[in-house]
């Protein structure tokens, strides 16, 4: 198991910690935003593969943002992917 700690940028949320087992997200704290929907997101996000979660969240946005905390999670997913797995 692998903890990864990411600062989203452009965002509300100030971290997001991935416990990772290769390309299984185990669990994911986000600290900072909204605090139902980042539950919300971190328990569907829970036991998914990078794919399956980079697939749904790439490109989301967030009001008048080009980037929200689902793309952001798809970018740390990215840089740990980038890190650990390559």
């Amino acid at each position: 198991m692998t903890t990864f700690v990411y600062k989203p940028k452009g965002v509300c949320s100030q971290e997001m910690r991935f416990e990772m087992d290769g390309n299984i997200i185990r669990d994911v704290t986000i600290i900072g935003g909204c605090a139902g929907n980042l539950l919300g997101i971190s328990r569907i996000i829970k036991d998914k593969t990078i794919d399956e979660v980079r697939e749904a969240f790439r490109g989301v946005e967030c009001g008048l943002k080009k980037t929200s905390c689902p793309d952001q999670i798809s970018m740390a997913l990215d840089a740990y992917e980038k890190e650990y797995l390559k």
